[in-house]
């Protein structure tokens, strides 16, 4: 993987380990030669993963959609910074330039570009490993959520696999680099459940 796209918060949450994870994992961005995609911003969790990758010394790119820089949030540092008009034109370059995605704890944003992901990969449209870091517990109630959409029979066992999950960063990173995608379609049907 040469670049990896990190979702996460604007805010830094209430936890201290939000942070210093999201700087340990820019940090292991850098030290294994793969360059971020992100946000853009130099606040929250999405301005300390990046500020962990550039004071490591590797590359970062912020996609950032024009009406967010008037508000002055852009990082100053970034290796490179590219302006879209949109939200959706956001999701869609992060996609472009990325090799895999790691969502870090975030909220509603956060959660809508994992999931804007995975139904791309559910759909055939990309075949790229999708992980959550998994920073103390932070995703717990998601993934069990996950299992009872599977146990329920609305979402495909193969499909529910797609998304790799850690506490940790290297062995996440581990996971997505040995990443199979799903051989089988997305569609379900009472055969299938």
């Amino acid at each position: 993987m040469k670049r990896i796209t990190v979702f996460c918060g604007s805010s830094s949450g209430t936890e201290e380990i939000y942070t210093s994870q999201a700087v340990l994992l820019g940090q292991t961005l850098a030290k294994r030669n793969i360059e971020l995609v992100y946000g853009g911003a130099n606040v929250g969790l999405m301005g300390a993963v990046a500020d962990g990758v550039l004071n490591a010394g590797g590359k970062a790119i912020g996609i950032l959609p024009s009406f967010l820089r008037s508000k002055e949030i852009a990082h100053k540092q970034l290796t490179e910074l590219i302006l879209v008009e949109t939200m959706h034109e956001r999701k869609t370059k992060m996609n472009d330039l990325c090799d895999g995605v790691i969502a870090l704890p975030g909220g509603f944003g956060t959660l809508d570009e994992l999931f804007e992901m995975l139904t791309w990969g559910q759909l055939g449209l990309h075949q790229k490993p999708i992980a959550i870091l998994n920073v103390d517990g932070y995703y717990d109630a998601l993934i069990t959520f996950l299992q009872t959409m599977t146990d329920k029979g609305l979402l495909k066992e193969s499909n529910q696999q797609m998304l790799l999950v850690s506490g940790t960063i290297d062995d996440l990173l581990e996971k997505m680099e040995n990443y199979t995608p799903p051989t089988v379609g997305k569609w379900i049907d009472n055969k299938d459940v």
